[in-house]
């Protein structure tokens, strides 16, 4: 996740993909197609190649499932551009639109235990725009994983986007704007440290580009370790546990001229409802 989260979606869960739904649409949760092969290539519906070189368990995940998962991204030219932490992996909900829709397919092919490779080609990784510096236009991406765990996911919380009427703007050196929605008693955020985040983000128009309410759970990850965007560093050590804060946070602190996939466009001011959940 070096690039703020690749996939957890570049700033911090970008759903720059179509969101497949849980009736099976895709094959993970064809009931029909329960089993998977044990070991060999496998190439999907819309050209992902999943080497399986370790079969796991055999037993197809389902769309709205939770994967836990090691992995290393590389380019075409082996240069490894994210990966997870190794005290940290990677947890996302099958088939949630949350990252670059050939994740999605590719990982359904992968039961509990698996290690694989995978190969998405650009139109379904960050296609023709690719993702700033990172990764260059119709790049194809290989991904070395290993699925640690699948297990159900938590159930969605219907969020809509807190109102900040009336309430005192702040402002801090860098240009950020926040609200404090309601205090927090708990344990103060810091760098070092690692926080469980709820967010709902939206651009100025008020168009939604993702949220983790809907997924039922917090994101994790190390404060002050570049794994999300400069206004959540700094946005999130304001806050003690159980605050609710409102986050404006201007282009230079998010994806300034570059943008991020189709989901946020070039110069976007973005707006996060967050909650910080928990501090360890």
């Amino acid at each position: 996740m070096r690039s703020y989260s690749i996939l957890l979606a570049a700033c911090v869960a970008i759903s720059a993909c179509s969101n497949p739904s849980a009736d099976g649409e895709g094959g993970a949760s064809d009931s029909t197609q329960n089993a998977i092969s044990s070991i060999g290539m496998v190439t999907t519906p819309n050209g992902i190649e999943v080497d399986i070189t370790t079969a796991g368990d055999g037993i197809r995940p389902q769309f709205g499932q939770k994967i836990v998962c090691a992995y290393t991204g590389m380019l075409s030219d082996g240069q490894v551009f994210d990966q997870s932490a190794p005290e940290q992996p990677m947890e996302f909900v099958l088939g949630s639109g949350q990252g670059m829709p050939g994740w999605h397919e590719g990982m359904a092919e992968l039961s509990k235990g698996a290690i694989a490779t995978i190969t998405i080609p650009s139109e379904q990784g960050f296609g023709v725009e690719g993702l700033g510096n990172l990764i260059p236009p119709n790049e194809i991406l290989t991904f070395e994983v290993e699925v640690l765990d699948v297990k159900e996911a938590p159930q969605a919380i219907a969020h809509e986007l807190w109102s900040a009427e009336g309430l005192e703007k702040m402002t801090t050196n860098s240009g950020l704007e926040y609200y404090i929605i309601e205090e927090g008693t708990g344990e103060q955020a810091a760098a070092g440290r690692t926080v469980q985040v709820h967010y709902y983000g939206v651009l100025e128009d008020g168009t939604k580009f993702d949220e983790s309410f809907m997924r039922g759970e917090p994101i994790e990850f190390q404060l002050g370790s570049g794994r999300v965007i400069p206004g959540w560093e700094e946005g999130i050590a304001l806050l003690k546990v159980g605050a609710k804060a409102q986050l404006v946070i201007p282009p230079y602190l998010a994806y300034g001229d570059q943008g991020a996939g189709g989901a946020i466009p070039p110069n976007a001011t973005l707006i996060f409802d967050v909650e910080l959940v928990a501090v360890k």
